[in-house]
């Protein structure tokens, strides 16, 4: 059994994955509320008409997923809060590459430094609010 994280936002769903995708690589698909198939009876036309996005997928070439969506329309919500996506990299080169450029206009949390459980561990608030805890392998 796996989980495969599925995270929201506020209209910025788009811009985040397509991100996303250029850090850890693998194939993203995009839809938006308006090219949904049907709607049922009483759907505000602001959201049958919406280029944000009502599903996306940003599949891994190790078979994980990365999923995400934009509230519809008009609905509230607090994209991300409590919730972090660990991610542990190949190497502590590519832990520190991941997480500069997730950190790059976001917020570190917690500087990349060693630990007892690996070689570089740190956690960022990225600029679209998703929070990362970012490893790299324990070389002992």
């Amino acid at each position: 059994m796996s989980f495969d994280p599925y995270i929201h936002f506020q209209g910025n769903c788009r811009d985040a994955m397509t991100a996303y995708q250029a850090v850890f690589g693998g194939t993203l698909d995009m839809m938006p509320y308006s090219a949904a198939p049907e709607w049922p009876d009483g759907t505000p036309d602001a959201m049958r008409r919406s280029d944000r996005i009502m599903h996306s997928t940003l599949r891994l070439p190790d078979g994980r997923s990365l999923m995400a969506s934009d509230f519809p329309p008009g609905m509230g919500g607090d994209p991300q809060q409590a919730v972090s996506i660990s991610h542990e990299a190949a190497s502590m080169a590519r832990a520190q590459e991941v997480f500069a450029t997730l950190a790059d206009g976001g917020a570190v949390i917690l500087p990349m430094s060693p630990t007892f459980w690996s070689d570089g561990f740190g956690m960022v608030k990225d600029r679209f609010g998703t929070h990362w805890m970012i490893s790299a392998p324990w070389r002992g």
